[in-house]
């Protein structure tokens, strides 16, 4: 039997093309409008104190200021595209501006800059944080290199020749600024610059420099580091207040004052602005706590009647809050873990077959109790070494072995074909795949953000193209089974090397294969990795390592002394279930990133490892992939006969 396989370069033009589309649409730029509308309301609830003081105008430019930035927040709120929440946002920009026109009291103004800030920031969603804490160690080379020659050395006393600009660079040690002042916002200024003053845009530092900046002049003006260290540490409810760094960076010291008291407020800030790193040791406390935010922001839409809406949350609670967890929960509780992911699963399934909101009440109540339990789960205090070292013992070894097993039949394919000349492509490709891999999270931690959607669509398009190839394989395999067969192969490739296409189509598979399990491996241990534990999780790697390299040398040995018939029968076999459970989980990840419906069949287990989830999609996939499997094993008995 002659079967056609795809071309290898076709194979990785295909890959590449899909997993750069993935990216992406990640990747794109969020928009500039929503920024600077962002960036005029923020400077409005920040300046609008020296414009007018109890119903009076104090200064007329700055007045004229805030009433053209109020105008322009009306006019770019209303070009933005149209969204269920847009009318609600147009409302607030014309209270602000009337507010304003009115020369109403500080806090009003204020308080109605911030809400639509807040607002605007919830329909149409900007990274209000850094990938990764920033390495303040530079900020103060930074700062001296481009902000002293305005902002003063230390950023506590201007120079006398920058105080004839208008208007006049801040001081940053002004508490009462500093108190209205967020991360973020220092960083929008420090990114775009600021129309009508001299502050100039740095967009050509480093996003990390920028964010590195931005957290090093939002702490000059608080200095109590030791007794905010103390607070962070003893207080559990200062940490949950401040879950993550995208809170930390769009929280002001005076948002947090309003929950713990000024005094307190002031020095947790001047400890965390300095120690931006100490958040992401509670990131799973986070992530949970985004999930169950998200969940309710999904319910309270689906109750407005905005179903799309509710199920776009209801999938951000998903892959942005509990998946960055959902490795780790797995080695502590891993029943809870399915539990979860069941939970959430029909939560969205419910949202599509249009439940009652009552019924939905119920599911979400249900899916929150869960969600709490691996909070409890996962706290620091549940974790022990063991756990740490099962973590990424469990996490390398599930992902390996698949990877693996489809590499090392392309070994002994080629051993036993006696064309040991192309194995170099079928390691070429593997190592190319772990080097992808690194080079996917640096990208990923670094330079773009890659959204829980984008995940799932990248590991869709690798398990879908593998599974596709797979089937080719071994139906090609199965086919070579018969002793005559592989004689006539043999007499046809014997006295002449495997040809270019044929080497590269091999590198190809190996990098499709390798590199979807190095990338979901790297997700994994991203999500697990601390600094304090980080010898027992290498130890852990280390050890799935050697465990995955007995295997690898106990299937080569096995394979050598297996009749040749015998060999590409069990391989066929073998390749055939993976292609299989490909298919399934290929469905399954672009279920869970929303592309594709999900129509849950009662009665029936959960089995992420095999590629089997009870819907009728995914079920449908593996059994167009068995049908294919069976009609080409057949064709090639009936082609042999």
């Amino acid at each position: 039997m002659s079967v056609s396989i795809p071309s290898p370069h076709m194979v990785l033009r295909v890959f590449i093309i899909s997993l750069l589309l993935s990216l992406s649409g990640v990747a794109r730029a969020e928009g500039a409008e929503v920024r600077t509308t962002w960036r005029l309301l923020d400077y409005i609830a920040v300046d609008y104190s020296a414009a007018v003081s109890n119903g009076q105008v104090i200064d007329d430019f700055e007045y004229s200021e805030m009433v053209e930035f109020s105008s322009t927040v009306g006019e770019q709120v209303a070009a933005l595209p149209d969204v269920s929440a847009k009318p609600g946002l147009i409302a607030m920009s014309v209270d602000l501006r009337q507010a304003i026109e009115k020369k109403a009291s500080v806090e009003r103004v204020s308080r109605l800059a911030r809400a639509l800030g807040g607002s605007l920031l919830e329909a149409y969603p900007v990274p209000l944080a850094p990938r990764s804490p920033p390495d303040l160690s530079r900020a103060s080379t930074l700062f001296s290199q481009n902000c002293a020659s305005c902002h003063g050395a230390s950023g506590r006393s201007p120079p006398a020749a920058s105080m004839t600009l208008e208007p006049p660079p801040i001081d940053f040690t002004d508490a009462d600024r500093a108190r209205q002042r967020s991360i973020f916002g220092l960083y929008q200024v420090i990114t775009q610059g600021l129309e009508g003053t001299s502050m100039p845009s740095f967009a050509g530092l480093s996003e990390a420099d920028r964010w590195a900046l931005a957290f090093y002049a939002g702490g000059i003006a608080f200095e109590d580091l030791e007794r905010g260290e103390k607070i962070w540490r003893e207080d559990d409810r200062v940490r949950r207040l401040i879950p993550d760094l995208e809170t930390l960076a769009a929280i002001t010291p005076a948002e947090l004052a309003d929950a713990i008291g000024e005094n307190r407020a002031l020095a947790v800030m001047a400890y965390l602005r300095s120690n931006p790193g100490i958040v992401g040791q509670e990131s799973a406390d986070g992530s949970l706590d985004l999930a169950r935010r998200t969940l309710q922001q999904s319910l309270a839409a689906y109750e407005r009647g905005e179903r799309a809406e509710a199920r776009r949350l209801a999938l951000s609670a998903y892959l942005d809050g509990f998946e960055p967890v959902e490795g780790i929960l797995a080695t502590r509780d891993g029943d809870l873990m399915r539990q979860i992911e069941q939970a959430l699963s029909q939560y969205r399934s419910d949202i599509e077959s249009d439940v009652s909101v009552l019924r939905l009440r119920e599911r979400h109540a249900f899916a929150v109790n869960l969600l709490e339990q691996a909070e409890v789960a996962l706290a620091p205090e549940a974790a022990s070494d063991i756990s740490t070292f099962l973590g990424a013992f469990t996490i390398l070894l599930r992902e390996g072995v698949e990877a693996l097993l489809v590499v090392i039949a392309m070994i002994a394919f080629v051993r036993k074909s006696n064309r040991g000349e192309v194995i170099a492509y079928v390691h070429g490709g593997w190592i190319a795949a772990l080097l992808a891999g690194v080079a996917t999270w640096v990208a990923a931690t670094y330079f773009v953000a890659i959204s829980g959607a984008s995940r799932e669509m990248t590991e869709g398009f690798g398990a879908l193209l593998a599974a596709v190839i797979l089937i080719s394989v071994g139906i090609w395999m199965h086919g070579k089974s018969h002793a005559d067969e592989w004689r006539r192969y043999i007499q046809q490739k014997m006295g002449k090397a495997l040809s270019r296409r044929s080497a590269w189509f091999l590198f190809g598979l190996a990098f499709v294969v390798v590199y979807r399990e190095a990338f979901e491996t790297i997700l994994f241990y991203a999500a697990l990795w601390s600094p304090d534990s980080s010898s027992v999780i290498l130890a852990g790697a280390l050890s799935a390592v050697a465990v995955l390299s007995a295997i690898a040398w106990f299937m080569l040995r096995y394979s050598r002394k297996l009749p040749i018939t015998q060999f590409f029968k069990y391989s066929a076999i073998l390749i055939a279930v993976l292609a299989i459970i490909l298919a399934g989980k290929g469905v399954g990840a672009f279920q869970e990133a929303g592309t594709i419906s999900m129509t849950a069949v009662s009665g029936l287990p959960r089995l992420p490892d095999l590629g089997f989830f009870p819907t009728v999609e995914t079920l449908a996939a593996q059994l167009v992939a068995f049908l294919a499997l069976v009609l080409g094993f057949r064709y090639g008995n009936r082609h042999h006969r």
